[in-house]
């Protein structure tokens, strides 16, 4: 993996190279291994390198004056031989054998169209010296990141990560509140949105291009997932299909020229991976596992029954239940506020993973491809019962249940009458809305300042999903929730987080139940085939039966989290009582102190359950408190000479 930033001028003249410079080392846990710079009249591009293949070759910037072409690229592109091959038989010569110079000449080839023959993890930008003019691109469903924006001078800058533009001076920092306002009900800023006023995230199955003098670049969408349902699909022909299509993508993603194994939770999704890399590789599977002393939490037991049973070469290591010291850290891993508070077990896996491997594979993607969370079951539930009454009888009836209905927050889920009531009220947008909010409209219209809801101007975080559904090429209830998911959670906050996580320990990950050819044909599956007999991930489960333990398949879904519960109530009590009563949150103005104020007795008297909440205004907290700090780095070598080391001229 790498690290990209770039400056493309909206004057004429050369971009400052120790501005370049920082913005490219302020990255350099994503390429430790080297670093190149092109400058040239009105652009310039930087990167650093984490060498995977072709580790004496593929230099970049990779710069082709004959052609005309610079390129920064970060990520993999798994079908690159093939593509390699198509292009010779064109009559393109190679210079290189990586996957790079793949990509520079199949855009010299076929332009935009390129992208819809890729397959892989991958954020790019190429830099056309003929026409003065920049193509940005990112990966089908938004693995490896790309930040964009404009200084005050009217400049393009973009970089891998935010801090990458941030350690640019003349880019202003003024927080978005609306993306405020998505933040506390998602616990991630979803894309395009950032943070900060006037920077985006290029979209998933997205590019743009920007010349100067244009307008601000408008964004040409090339994949979305398609969701066109085969219902002559049985039972024993998809069983057969997924398991060639994941041998398939496990497969090409095991190419490295450095050591390679995949992280093993225990789980459904990381258990299939390792089994489908045990099938295909000649020696035992380099596996890692996290494990926690809190029992609740713990899957090290399944962990290791899974490595037995496949005989890989299993590393394990477990983590304090308070193991909570880097929530700073955390903080300047995301440059924007995250509250996935499995951040921190991730990143420790990605420690322990980067002792013994460069490259892990991960089993992300699974429940949000075949309907694994638990999330799933209640919506379709719930929307069979929104079908039988129309909402005008709906609305008023359970709104007003809803309303006088006790809150027990305590209860199991199906016990929660209120949320229930309230569920019924909606549509099912709204509904499955409600679901994956991690604090509700109504606590955060009550936790809001009165200046704050002025600023805010009527807007409401449930316009992502209203804005995706309208776009959505299914309307059956399940697969409009998955598709939501794959828009919005799946990119904003489970490949954030690995991604952030990874590179922080300079590892690479991939994740092969996202290769897209398989998230197109998870789409085409009746949703009877991934949620049948309230069992999620049904098909998925079937078709690995001859892989794996019945325990492992069946047993209840755990997840990949901390007690925070428990850490609320206990060692960080003070923290957050700090943070939310005299901290950056308390002064921001935001909020309203009265309200801050009663959601941590609440949670600390152990009345209410605010765990969430409080975690997501923690995290706020850590990032306010970094805001006007600088994004600075050193360079870690002189600087770069401006012809480097991946020209091909």
């Amino acid at each position: 993996m790498c690290g990209l930033a770039g400056i493309v001028l909206g004057h004429q003249g050369h971009p400052d190279e120790q501005t370049l410079l920082a913005m490219r080392d302020v990255q350099r846990h994503r390429g430790p291994d080297e670093a190149g710079i092109y400058l040239a009249e009105g652009v310039g591009l930087a990167h650093r390198r984490l060498s995977i293949i072709d580790l004496t070759h593929g230099q970049q910037p990779m710069v082709d004056e004959q052609a005309g072409l610079a390129l920064i690229y970060n990520g993999e592109l798994y079908n690159f031989v093939s593509l390699r091959a198509e292009l010779e038989a064109l009559g393109i010569v190679f210079a290189s054998h990586g996957d790079t110079e793949v990509v520079l000449r199949a855009w010299q080839q076929w332009g935009e169209a390129c992208l819809s023959r890729f397959v892989g993890m991958f954020a790019f930008a190429i830099w056309n010296m003929r026409t003065q003019r920049v193509l940005l691109a990112r990966d089908q469903i938004g693995i490896k990141p790309l930040h964009y924006g404009f200084t005050q001078a009217g400049d393009l800058v973009f970089a891998s990560e935010l801090k990458g533009l941030l350690a640019h001076p003349e880019l202003e920092r003024k927080l978005d509140p609306q993306a405020l306002e998505d933040y506390l009900a998602f616990g991630y800023v979803p894309d395009p949105k950032c943070i900060y006023q006037g920077i985006f995230k290029l979209p998933p199955g997205h590019w743009l291009s920007w010349h100067a003098g244009e307008p601000v670049p408008l964004t040409h969408q090339y994949w979305d997932v398609p969701f066109n349902t085969d219902p002559r699909m049985g039972e024993a022909e998809a069983s057969a299909k997924l398991r060639a299509l994941l041998d398939d993508a496990v497969s090409s993603q095991m190419v490295a020229d450095v050591p390679l194994g995949a992280f093993l939770s225990g789980g459904v999704d990381s258990s299939a991976v390792v089994a489908s890399m045990t099938r295909i590789a000649a020696e035992p599977v380099n596996t890692c596992s996290i494990g926690f002393d809190h029992a609740g939490f713990d899957e090290t037991a399944y962990a290791r029954q899974v490595a037995k049973h496949l005989n890989t070469r299993h590393f394990e290591e477990r983590v304090s239940s308070e193991d909570y010291d880097f929530l700073d850290m955390l903080a300047g891993m995301y440059d924007e506020p995250f509250a996935d508070s499995s951040a921190l077990p991730t990143w420790r896996v990605c420690q322990l993973a980067r002792k013994h491997v460069t490259v892990a594979l991960s089993g992300d993607g699974g429940d949000e491809n075949f309907a694994g969370y638990r999330r799933y079951r209640l919506h379709a539930w719930e929307s069979a019962l929104r079908a039988r009454l129309p909402l005008a009888v709906r609305k008023p009836l359970f709104g007003l249940l809803g309303k006088i209905y006790p809150k027990a927050d305590w209860a199991p889920r199906p016990l929660r009458a209120k949320t229930t009531f309230q569920a019924l009220a909606c549509d099912d947008v709204e509904a499955y809305f409600r679901s994956v909010s991690i604090t509700s409209t109504a606590m955060r219209q009550q936790l809001y300042s009165d200046s704050f809801k002025s600023e805010l101007q009527g807007y409401n975080a449930l316009s992502v999903f209203r804005g995706h559904a309208q776009h959505a090429p299914t309307q059956h209830p399940l697969s409009l929730a998955q598709y939501l998911d794959l828009k919005t959670w799946l990119p904003g906050d489970i490949l954030t987080k690995v991604d952030r996580a990874s590179m922080a320990n300079s590892l690479e990950v991939r994740v092969p139940l996202l290769d897209h050819r398989m998230v197109e044909w998870a789409s085409s599956l009746p949703p009877a085939l991934k949620l049948k007999g309230g069992i999620g991930k049904y098909i998925f489960k079937k078709a690995l039966e001859a892989d794996l333990p019945h325990d492992v398949l069946y047993r209840t879904k755990m997840g990949f989290s901390v007690p925070l519960a428990a850490w609320l109530r206990g060692p960080l009590a003070k923290r957050v009582r700090d943070a939310l009563l005299d901290g950056a949150v308390a002064r921001s103005g935001y909020f309203d102190p009265n309200m801050l104020g009663k959601l941590v007795r609440e949670h600390t008297e152990g009345r209410r359950d605010h765990s969430a909440t409080l975690w997501s205004l923690l995290m706020l907290d850590a990032f306010l408190r970094r805001m006007q700090e600088p994004a600075v780095a050193t360079p870690a070598q002189p600087p770069s000479k401006v012809s480097p080391a991946g020209s091909l001229a």
